[in-house]
């Protein structure tokens, strides 16, 4: 390994160290001594690796007492700067929560930084590890796969240590909820919807739910709640789970099947109106009717709940206000020295939107 690389080895560790809060501002690093024989370099590439570090601003060096980890956090405050991370950026929902966001940060003078993990684990430690190594003053973050336990909790604690607020919009990951979130009741939500249903007269309802996001969850717990109360039994064969990775194959798929076997159906809840639109052209190619042979809802009264052949029922989502909403509780954040303990919590309550995707059973 020649020097260069060296340096840049050590450079880097050091650097990493930092921003996941190992090494914490005020604090300092280990000796010339040490770092010599841990990494079994000279004294020349420790200290050409810690004077890059000095000029990006990580660390200062006080004569004859050491090397110390800088407090970036003066400069971070005044960096009018927001980073805001989503699972996607340029389809379905997003825009417009996005647009939520930048409404009320543009009014107060912010940027925002705006980055998809495409609901990828890699990409949001990633992008995280940006912000940890930028002047972000502070973070509104959709967490990615949040039904799982994130392997990226190391990256919030630094985001904690660093002291840069950061909140949670559409889920939270259940062993950090203690923290700031603006998200729906997706629970109420799907219970209005299968509700409807089965006050249609309907009895054989499917469910396509998300297996790996909180939201399919709490909208598969809507669903239960609805069908325990109108004590139809639930069956576990007219359930499909499916994950990110297998979401534009797997739901459509699956009714495919179920049609194919002769289950008895009458209704499918889907887990958004993505779904319920994919649902409805899978039928529409099986010769099945909407709603005359299978009603179909969906979720969030998107675009696609219109745009669909014929106006899907779904549930509202507030879009353009959870947006503003996640901007003005993070300014609220940015402002409260002692929010780590004062977190900020908002909840919306959806509503049902009717369209023509559900037939009346009563009346038949």
């Amino acid at each position: 390994m020649n020097e260069q690389t060296k340096y840049l080895e050590l450079k880097n560790y050091i650097k990493q160290q930092i921003i996941m809060g190992k090494i914490k501002p005020g604090e300092r690093i280990p000796s010339e001594n040490k770092l010599c024989n841990d990494f079994s370099i000279s004294r020349h590439t420790v200290r050409k690796a810690i004077s890059l570090l000095v000029s990006e601003g990580y660390l200062y060096t006080e004569q004859g007492l050491g090397t110390y980890v800088k407090d970036r956090s003066i400069k971070r405050t005044e960096s009018r700067n927001i980073g805001v991370l989503t699972t996607y950026i340029s389809d379905y929902i997003f825009p417009r929560v996005i647009q939520g966001i930048d409404t009320v940060l543009s009014h107060r003078g912010y940027s925002i930084m705006l980055k998809n993990t495409d609901n990828n684990v890699a990409k949001e430690a990633k992008y995280i590890e940006e912000v940890l190594s930028k002047d972000l003053e502070g973070l509104i973050i959709e967490p990615t796969k949040s039904a799982l336990y994130s392997d990226n909790s190391a990256y919030y604690e630094a985001l904690d240590i660093h002291r840069i607020p950061y909140i949670f919009i559409h889920g939270c990951y259940q062993h950090i909820k203690d923290r700031s979130y603006v998200i729906l009741d997706d629970i109420h939500g799907m219970y209005l919807a299968v509700n409807h249903l089965i006050k249609l007269g309907h009895k054989y309802i499917a469910g396509i739910f998300k297996a790996d996001d909180m939201q399919g969850i709490n909208r598969h717990h809507g669903y239960v709640k609805a069908l325990a109360e109108a004590g139809i039994p639930y069956d576990s064969r007219k359930v499909i789970w499916y994950h990110t990775e297998d979401r534009k194959a797997k739901p459509t798929s699956a009714i495919r099947d179920l049609i194919g076997m002769g289950t008895p159906l009458d209704a499918i809840a889907c887990y958004n109106d993505e779904i319920a639109f994919w649902v409805y052209q899978t039928l529409a190619e099986s010769g099945v009717r909407v709603p005359g042979d299978i009603s179909i809802t969906g979720f969030d009264d998107s675009n696609l709940a219109t745009a669909c052949p014929v106006r899907l029922t779904t549930v509202t989502h507030p879009k353009e206000k959870l947006g503003e909403t996640a901007a003005e509780l993070l300014l609220e954040l940015l402002e409260d020295p002692d929010y780590l303990n004062n977190p900020r919590k908002k909840v919306f309550i959806p509503e049902l939107v009717v369209g023509d995707s559900c037939l009346d059973r009563n009346k038949k």
